[in-house]
């Protein structure tokens, strides 16, 4: 058995891990980037297709659910045959869907495209976080996850403002042009710069009765499931105000394109600003307890956005300073929830990810549509986000021990400011493997 070093990391070590963010980055941006280029357009296509407003938003919605299933399909997938072919084959079929979206002619058909579509781009995101989980554990792949979010965070920032651009040049069926342009861009990339990160000794049989064996031990581990349905709701929290956005600022308060992609670039700014802090923090602190902080912290500045909505105070700057405060505290939030959920899982790195990715679209995907049910103003939107924000906090307080007096301990499994490698959790992953049995091993 490989024993970790405890050398420090060379230059080329660390010029090697920043190309690994970046790939992976920009992997894990691909269903971001394809729901926010076409974010500003979502009025248009309403008026264009003769849906209505809930209609179009489902478009989006409907993605999440998409991916959610694709998750639960591609990770095991991932485990069994490694990264790179899922991944191809997903980010392939991601183009062709969306090569059929540009020409669709009704809203019933966009929805059906976009729920297949979102169920290809599971390929990116849920390989991007197994891969990292590959190489890395403990505070090391909490601040990996942090930085990714940088990568990541660039779709908010240039993303609407492309689409945006994009539409009004060429209409937005131009805009799956430019998304199948982006993907055949990123299987160059994978083909070309990304070695297999999962050797074959470390594959898992990818028979229906182990597939069925993995899932079933995550089911059965209530700290985990916990864990996992926190970014779940993370996303649903963003995700709401990404559906609603578009009609709550364009329409309620006047906002035209260019300042709406303007607003969603500055909270996109928040959101990667606070996960850059997350990756500082957790040098000093463990993620648990980030997260135990950051959770009543939102849940406070809801209640703040809350109170503005309903008093009108501030108007539209009142209105926007608190959707950059609840959306600046979501940065610290799912990085650190996804690494505790995966420390102990490395041995099934695929199938865990796929767990939490699917759990996280599947939520976002079930929560957001409620934005547009409830009338799709500046209240539902908040109510819908103050919803998500305090089920966070329950499940953190009521599923799992983080807020009993030394209860985090059993969440932590990690100590602050180490560098700890895959090599040094190989121990207690094959006593996992061998405590499952044999129709669970990989």
């Amino acid at each position: 058995m490989s024993t970790a070093k405890t050398t420090p990391r060379s230059t080329t070590d660390r010029r090697s891990t920043i190309g690994w963010i970046l790939m992976l980055g920009a992997l894990a941006a691909l269903p971001a980037v394809t729901t926010d280029m076409y974010l500003p357009s979502l009025p248009v296509v309403a008026e264009d297709l003769g849906a209505t407003q809930a209609a179009a938003q489902f478009t989006m919605s409907g993605m999440l659910l998409g991916a959610g299933v694709g998750q639960l399909v591609i990770g095991p997938f991932s485990d069994r045959f490694g990264r790179r072919l899922p991944l191809l084959i997903g980010i392939s079929l991601h183009v062709v869907t969306s090569l059929l979206c540009s020409i669709t002619p009704d809203i019933g058909t966009l929805i059906g495209l976009r729920i297949t579509q979102g169920f290809f781009n599971a390929a990116a995101s849920v390989v991007a976080i197994a891969v990292i989980r590959d190489r890395f554990v403990g505070s090391d792949a909490a601040r990996l996850l942090s930085r990714l979010m940088l990568v990541i965070g660039v779709a908010p920032l240039f993303a609407p403002t492309i689409g945006q651009a994009i539409a009004g040049a060429w209409q937005w069926r131009a805009v799956f042009y430019a998304l199948a342009l982006i993907g055949l861009a990123l299987v160059l990339i994978v083909w070309r710069f990304m070695p297999e990160s999962l050797p074959r000794e470390q594959r898992r049989p990818g028979r229906p009765r182990q597939v069925a064996g993995g899932y079933a031990s995550l089911l059965r581990d209530r700290h985990f499931m916990a864990l996992a349905v926190i970014p779940g709701l993370g996303l649903a929290v963003i995700m709401s105000y990404v559906v609603g956005s578009p009609f709550v600022l364009q329409d309620q308060y006047g906002l035209s394109q260019a300042q709406f992609a303007a607003v969603f670039a500055l909270n996109g700014v928040a959101i990667v600003g606070s996960a850059q802090l997350n990756a500082a923090l957790v040098r000093r602190a463990a993620p648990i307890r980030i997260l135990r902080v950051a959770a009543v912290v939102q849940m406070v500045c809801a209640l703040i956005l809350l109170a503005i909505v309903l008093t009108g105070f501030g108007g539209i700057v009142g209105f926007v300073a608190g959707l950059w405060l609840v959306l600046g505290t979501q940065g610290m939030i799912p990085a650190n929830a996804s690494v505790l959920a995966l420390h102990h899982y490395g041995h099934m790195a695929g199938t865990a990810a796929a767990v939490i990715g699917a759990l996280q679209s599947g939520v976002a995907g079930l929560v957001s549509p409620f934005v547009g049910l409830l009338g799709g103003d500046s209240v539902a939107m908040v109510c819908v986000m103050l919803a998500a924000v305090s089920l966070t906090l329950v499940v953190l307080a009521t599923a799992t021990p983080a807020y009993r007096t030394g209860g985090w301990r059993e969440l932590d499994g990690m100590e602050p400011g180490t560098t700890t490698s895959v090599g040094q959790t190989e121990e207690r992953e094959a006593e996992q493997v061998e405590a499952q049995g044999p129709d669970q091993r990989g």
